[in-house]
């Protein structure tokens, strides 16, 4: 699909697709983020958003069965937020980090769900904190 982008963006000088969504979160953390950096190069020139996922969900979706995973698993880090926004930032401005917060796809015991909305605001903190405090929220555009 990024092919496409290209030859599309070479011949209008404008993208055929305005995003693209990378799940990647059955991936180790480090595979994830260079996996979308590397994408994320090719997109930046086209002007093409990226949104990435960092953190796995509950539930099972697409073949993917994670109704018995640790429950601490289904959290998001504030340092793996860090991580991307330090490696996508680098590139360009133009993503969207999808953090896990006890969110769920697909498939699920009913009372199983324990959201953590607040997580977010902790995410933020931290990256503002990393980047000497000038924006409360550097998360948000």
């Amino acid at each position: 699909m990024l092919e496409a982008n290209e030859t599309y963006f070479k011949q209008h000088q404008e993208p055929l697709f305005s995003s693209h969504m990378l799940d990647l979160s059955e991936e180790s953390k480090d595979d994830n983020i260079a996996t979308c950096v590397k994408y994320f190069r090719r997109m930046a020139p086209l002007g093409i958003w990226l949104e990435m996922e960092i953190g796995i969900t509950g539930g099972e979706e697409d073949g993917v069965d994670n109704t018995g995973v640790d429950n601490s698993k289904l959290y998001t880090q504030p340092e793996d937020i860090w991580d991307v926004y330090s490696a996508l930032s680098a590139i360009g401005p133009n993503f969207s980090i999808a953090a896990a917060f006890g969110n769920v796809h697909g498939v699920y015991k009913p009372g199983n769900v324990k959201l953590h909305p607040e997580l977010l605001e902790k995410h933020q903190k931290h990256v503002s904190q990393k980047l000497g405090g000038a924006s409360p929220k550097p998360l948000c555009v």
